[in-house]
């Protein structure tokens, strides 16, 4: 049967213990009782080819035999001896250029977020072998602290907000999880924003709220309703503070990384509780609290598959909570020990009241079976992948729910990722889909038919070592392209009255669909103005009617979808809806990154947009936000939130990339989030004009 949480009584990490010899270590059974065996280990590890093949014989033996002869500090700690076995081989001494961070940045990390990555995260497919409890003795020692004590709790905060009645939350203006509106227009009303195009140049500071202990800030857009504010953390807590000065009402921890805006809705049945906070977090839970208190109202698995995740805010809607599943199986699958690849992206409806399960429909129609076994003997399925990252659009008037699917993890991919896809809301029947690229089935790591500047790639020419050492797809049965998500779903109604889906690909296209047409194309568009590089959309756009933004993230480097530090370029590109015609398209200002640039750094555009009338917000890899006019693209603001800053809590806090969620706009004050990935931001920021 497929590889799930209930298909064992063993845990997955567990079951993939005999395994962890074979591919990734070379090394004696027994060691000295004074030396950790990651020792001997880390002079031959798979997993950092370059270091053992560039390394002379006799110099690999003279080191290990030092090993084998010195103690290393810290052994006998919790967590210390399996770090220098698991970890050490690529953290102990990175090579210059590499991704991975050494010990002394991953000392910068907290214990929560090294858990998370390697329970949930990159990072989980690198140590199959371990236990939950070795994980967790992991995390502490990397970090130098024990988890749980990183004082998040909203308790132990010195800008506790007064008590005062908790009123109807939507009695006023707000923005209410990843769109103000079920179409993810991402687009606030005049009314609701009080905000006007000749104010935003005089946007300043209001507060700064610093997560204490987290390391990237940017999780989902920050919901503001009745005057307070949502929001998750990497560190597993979720806060209620209030909008206008920063004061915290009360924190829920999650224990798990919680990436998806928070959703707001009345709940009945609850004892005193007359509002839920709705979220989910990185394994995959989705939770209702009282939104006036943060107490636990319920809690459900939306799927049992060890590496499923919730990335993307759910959606409200009639009493039911519809809850998107995404993945990290993509970084998995790569392995030759696992068996690649199970996993299927859905979206699951809940009783918002109770959290009992109405439906859940999967992207992929299919069911993974077994196929065939790889060059190590592992058994494989398929088909597998679709990930659902995007919030769910609502079109009450079709009784229709659409998603966009992600690409397939097993080669030939379904007919069913990358497309937008149609189902019943009641019943979660599948209506109708459009798929948008066939034959995109990718891997993390392994090689495509074409490069990520766009550039043919023969796939009898890709590196048959680099193929020989990952479970990667037949390059014959892959698109030219691939790794290219259906991510930005928007429903929007046109002058004329007809209804139309727009809808931005990672490949850079916007397309125009009719759903009362099965999702056929209206117009298609490459949305990117540098035809020699891959353009991503990645978190989507916005819309106000007249014009959809899409921020656009150029890909220079070699990594599939990493930008090189401080290369990576954007813009940001104006469509007009109804036609598909390009009406302006600006470049990115050069990247402001610090020398030496922290990774990733650039004037790339990945981070969805937030539009008001007359203006259009997006951030950049390097921190800046900018504000941009939409009549003709010019920057009429900007703010750097890479920085430090002083917060309301007294907690040490700076910003670092944008990323992901956009800004929110609601009554006159602008919220964003500063930091994206590991390590670059904990901040919280509010602005309002002068």
């Amino acid at each position: 049967m497929p590889l799930t949480a209930s298909s064992s009584s063993r845990s997955w990490p567990a079951r993939r213990s005999a395994a962890r010899a074979g591919p990734h270590f070379s090394r004696p059974t027994s060691y000295p009782t004074n030396i950790t065996r990651g020792a001997v280990a880390a002079f031959s590890c798979s997993r950092c080819p370059r270091l053992d093949a560039a390394m002379p014989k006799l110099l690999r033996v003279s080191l290990t035999m030092a090993a084998i002869l010195t103690p290393v500090a810290g052994w006998a700690q919790p967590g210390g001896s399996l770090f220098e076995e698991h970890c050490a081989p690529c953290h102990g001494n990175p090579e210059p250029g590499s991704r991975a961070p050494d010990r002394e940045a991953l000392r910068q990390f907290t214990p929560e977020l090294v858990l998370e990555s390697l329970t949930t995260g990159a990072m989980s497919v690198e140590v199959p072998g371990l236990t939950d409890e070795e994980r967790r003795e992991v995390a502490q020692w990397t970090a130098g602290r024990a988890l749980g004590t990183a004082g998040g709790d909203a308790s132990s905060m010195p800008n506790q907000c007064p008590s005062k009645p908790f009123g109807d939350p939507f009695a006023g203006a707000g923005w209410n999880g990843w769109s103000p509106d079920g179409g993810n227009s991402r687009f606030q009303p005049a009314a609701a924003a009080g905000l006007t195009p000749d104010q935003v140049p005089r946007l300043t500071l209001k507060w700064a709220f610093g997560y204490p202990g987290g390391v990237r800030a940017a999780a989902g857009s920050p919901t503001v309703v009745g005057g307070r504010l949502y929001a998750g953390s990497d560190t597993g807590y979720v806060y209620s503070l209030d909008a206008a000065t920063g004061c915290v009402y009360w924190s829920f921890e999650s224990k798990w990384v919680v990436r998806s805006s928070v959703t707001i809705g009345p709940v009945t049945g609850a004892g005193t509780a007359r509002y839920a906070a709705y979220f989910g977090d990185a394994r995959a839970n989705v939770y209702a609290v009282n939104a006036e208190t943060g107490e636990l109202l319920w809690k459900q698995r939306a799927d049992t598959h060890p590496i499923a995740r919730i990335t993307a805010a759910p959606k409200l809607h009639a009493g039911r909570l519809y809850v998107p599943v995404s993945s990290l199986e993509e970084l998995a699958g790569r392995h030759l020990w696992y068996e690649c690849c199970t996993f299927r992206g859905s979206v699951v409806a809940y009783d918002a009241n109770t959290g009992e399960q109405i439906w859940k429909s999967y992207a992929i129609a299919e069911e993974p079976r077994p196929t065939t076994k790889n060059a190590q003997g592992t058994q494989q399925w398929a088909p597998a992948g679709g990930a659902v990252w995007g919030a769910p659009v609502i079109d009450a008037a079709r009784g229709a729910l659409y998603i966009g699917s992600g690409n397939g993890y097993t080669a030939p991919a379904a007919s069913d990722t990358d497309a937008v896809i149609a189902f019943d809301l009641e019943t979660g029947k599948r209506l109708w889909l459009n798929q948008l690229t066939a034959m995109d089935a990718y891997l993390s790591r392994c090689p495509g038919r074409i490069d990520v500047q766009g550039r043919a790639r023969d796939p009898k020419r890709a590196d048959p070592q680099r193929i020989a050492n990952l479970n990667c797809p037949d390059p014959e049965k892959l698109a030219e392209n691939v790794d290219v998500d259906v991510v930005a779903v928007m429903l929007h109604m046109l002058p004329d009255g007809r209804t139309i889906l727009v809808v931005g690909q990672q490949n850079g296209r916007v397309y125009a669909l009719d759903p009362d047409r099965e999702g056929a194309v209206l117009w298609e568009l490459y949305a990117g103005a540098d035809t020699e590089k891959r353009a991503n959309i990645t978190f989507g756009g916005a819309t106000d009617g007249r014009l959809a933004y899409f921020p656009l993230l150029y890909q220079p480097s070699e990594h599939r979808g990493i930008a090189a530090p401080s290369r990576s370029k954007g813009g940001l590109a104006a469509i007009r809806v109804e036609t598909g015609e390009l009406v302006w398209y600006t470049p990115t200002p050069p990247a402001n990154c610090p020398d030496p640039s922290p990774q990733r750094c650039g004037s790339g555009q990945d981070a969805a947009a937030t539009a008001i009338p007359g203006v259009v917000f997006a951030g950049a890899m390097d921190g800046m936000l900018r504000a941009y006019s939409t009549a003709d693209g010019r920057v009429i603001w900007e703010v750097d939130t890479a920085q430090e800053f002083e917060t309301v809590n007294d907690v040490p806090a700076r910003g670092g990339m944008l990323n992901g969620p956009g800004p929110t706009v609601v009554d006159g004050m602008l919220f964003t989030g500063s930091g994206y990935a590991s390590g670059t931001g904990n901040v919280l920021l509010a602005f309002g004009p002068e």
